[in-house]
């Protein structure tokens, strides 16, 4: 089952990679939030995800 914090980061992934134009400042930092916020309760699966979503992110260089 997956928890919570990792839903919500796949979830602010999604909108800022599914987003038109440019996110703001504000959306990407919600977004690295709630992936920092799904490491710390989350299986060693669920990390390896995580680390790839931000890895999307990186490539389409919403996060820094």
């Amino acid at each position: 089952m997956e928890n919570n914090f990792f839903q919500q980061a796949k979830s602010a992934v999604n909108r800022l990679t599914n987003a038109q134009g440019n996110p703001s400042a504000q959306d990407k930092q919600a977004a690295q939030n709630a992936i920092q916020q799904a490491y710390s309760n989350s299986t060693a699966e669920e990390q390896q995800h995580l680390q790839q979503l931000e890895q999307t992110l990186k490539q389409k260089n919403q996060l820094s």
